[in-house]
């Protein structure tokens, strides 16, 4: 059986959604370029993180990166804005072509699954806000075994908790990152490429496909 496994933020749900929240603190022309700071940095929170072997829930990484780039920028926020930003991050908006293709893929009889670093609870939550959750066999985070994405653990352990095989087994995702240790760990990898100013890491891997959108994945995964 094929398994596809999506990842959550920055795939399925749009990351960069709090720009709107952060607008009506610092201007449209400090949000945006604060937010994708943002999430730069809760990445490499995350990767330090599990190379360390010094977990913390992934929202631990996210608060931590908030303080860093608001320190970064001066601290524009305050302390009730920054709670505000942090509570935004919990209610996220899904991407538009997210809740179509879904459908359309959680009824072709591959099995769908969210893959997260995001704790069960963060994610489950999120794609319930979202209406996204009804779409999903099950959500399977990396903060099971206390790790995060691209360590190899994280992927073999969908594998156990799925019982598939790599070969039978698709990662979703717009990150380059996580495509590559997909690939590392002999899956199938489609890369959602959804602006033309999207880089991929070139490392001399190569996506199994690219789309533009995830309504392209029914018609190109088999």
């Amino acid at each position: 059986m094929t398994n596809l496994a999506f990842d959550v933020y920055g795939t399925l749900i749009d990351a960069q959604g709090v720009v709107s929240t952060l607008s009506s603190y610092l201007g449209t022309d400090k949000a945006e370029s604060f937010s994708s700071r943002w999430r730069d940095k809760q990445l490499e929170y995350s990767f330090r993180r599990g190379l360390m072997r010094q977990y913390q829930d992934f929202a631990i990484c996210t608060k931590e990166a908030l303080e860093f780039t608001n320190n970064e920028y001066g601290s524009p926020l305050n302390e009730e804005q920054k709670e505000d930003l942090l509570d935004t991050y919990t209610r996220l908006p899904a991407f538009d072509d997210a809740r179509t293709a879904l459908s359309k893929l959680s009824l072709s009889g591959m099995g769908c699954f969210a893959f997260s670093n995001g704790s069960q609870e963060a994610v489950s939550g999120l794609l319930e806000k979202a209406e996204l959750s009804s779409y999903f066999n099950e959500v399977i985070s990396c903060k099971d075994i206390k790790s995060f994405k691209p360590d190899p653990e994280v992927y073999q352990y969908f594998l156990d908790k799925t019982d598939g095989q790599a070969e039978s087994t698709w990662l979703i995702s717009s990150n380059s990152f996580d495509i590559i240790g997909a690939n590392a760990a002999g899956w199938k990898t489609a890369w959602v490429k959804r602006t033309k100013e999207a880089q991929f890491d070139p490392w001399g891997v190569e996506p199994t496909i690219t789309v533009s959108s995830l309504s392209q994945l029914i018609e190109n995964i088999k």
